[in-house]
């Protein structure tokens, strides 16, 4: 007997130490290819997105043609891109030309403590502070040239990652049936349909959280651009790029390019200053309280303590790409616990609308022996009626 227990005990034991080492190698694995992994996660999010679309034109346009579809989904998205790099591309370009020309004329204005730029370096003594610290901006300055090859290796890290991403979210919205309906029939007809509903809902969460909030910073930045470019504000293409990229950002995206903005503003003038603040104030009540919950009351539906928590959480597991992909994580994980609940609950009430019946416990035997037919045994007469 206590053999036998000393081998369920050892077998018990094994199978937790296999358990352990199984468990470290998976997160040993997912370490080392967290580089892989977070361009897949960033293509699953850009397929959900794009996928309704491709659907649609396959319906509507080609007429069953997938790769068609795909196609032209994709094609379209790259023009809305490139139309998107244009309206910021050439204002750009063009005040970064205007900044090359006028870089000596702004350096000789700083020194002499002439212009906006003079004035503020005079009030806060940042030409004091250059002649104090002259032989360690000379040290960093000569130190900017040695990471050149980091640099490199990032631009070339990057390309291959807007590449793969491409690719790869190419090739899931494409077999995107396939792999789902494969997927679904491992389920019952019943199972299989609840858990197709519950992807619907999330791929509408991730579909309306991107688009919106894409949207919501092609405004912001617009917008910037149209008040710094009306108050004169030099470089204002570059700015309003700025706050409409870090727009993306939940919560403190807007603060930041704010404060980039405001900065900027004052170098041209006080008034310029106080007017760019007045309107971040008043573009950011709008863009909270009338903008995201337009477009995000029928997809993203948290209420704001869950939204900052998701984003804290995703800013420290993630950073900047956490912070981004928190919200519409969040989402998802709300619709499958809503699922759960209501399956839940529509059990309970299944189980309390029919109770099961027990047809010997709530009937006496001997009453129910003598209510039911009798069948005569081997041999015996049958009873006469």
């Amino acid at each position: 007997m206590r053999s036998v227990d000393n081998r369920t005990v050892a077998r018990y034991t094994m199978v937790v130490i296999g358990l352990v080492l199984a468990t470290t190698l998976l997160l040993l694995l997912v370490y080392q290819t967290r580089q892989v992994l977070t361009w897949i996660v960033i293509a699953v999010f850009f397929a959900v997105a794009l996928h309704p679309a491709a659907s649609w034109v396959e319906r509507r346009v080609v007429r069953r043609r997938r790769w068609l579809a795909t196609l032209l989904v994709f094609l379209l998205a790259f023009a809305f891109i490139g139309a998107l790099i244009a309206v910021f591309v050439v204002p750009l370009a063009r005040e970064g030309a205007q900044l090359a020309d006028d870089l000596p004329k702004l350096i000789t204005d700083v020194r002499a403590g002439r212009g906006p730029l003079g004035g503020l370096a005079e009030r806060f003594h940042v030409l004091d502070y250059l002649r104090s610290h002259a032989e360690q901006l000379r040290g960093y300055a000569s130190g900017l040239g040695a990471p050149t090859l980091v640099v490199l290796r990032g631009a070339a890290t990057s390309v291959a990652a807007a590449v793969t991403i491409f690719v790869l979210a190419y090739l899931m919205v494409l077999e995107a049936n396939k792999v789902v309906d494969g997927f679904l029939a491992l389920f019952d007809p019943r199972r299989a349909e609840r858990i197709r509903r519950v992807g619907h809902d999330c791929a509408k969460t991730v579909t309306g959280y991107l688009t919106g909030n894409l949207l919501i910073s092609v405004i912001c930045g617009l917008l910037t651009y149209a008040v710094l470019a009306v108050l004169g504000v030099p470089f204002a293409g570059l700015i309003a790029l700025f706050v409409g990229l870090v727009d993306l950002i939940p919560l403190v995206g807007a603060t930041l390019g704010a404060v980039v903005g405001i900065a900027a503003a004052f170098t041209q003038s006080v008034t310029a200053g106080i007017v760019v603040i007045v309107f971040f104030v008043v573009y950011q009540q709008a863009e909270n309280h009338l903008l995201q919950p337009l477009i995000f009351a029928r997809t993203v539906k948290l209420n704001p303590l869950a939204v900052l928590l998701a984003i804290l959480i995703g800013v420290d597991l993630a950073g900047i790409l956490g912070a981004l992909l928190a919200i519409p994580i969040a989402g998802i994980i709300q619709i499958i616990a809503r699922d759960l609940r209501d399956t839940h609950r529509s059990r309970l009430t299944a189980d309390t609308e029919y109770p099961p019946v027990s047809y010997v416990d709530d009937l006496d035997s001997s009453d129910h022996a003598a209510q039911l037919p009798r069948h005569p045994a081997a041999g015996e007469a049958a009873p006469a009626r």
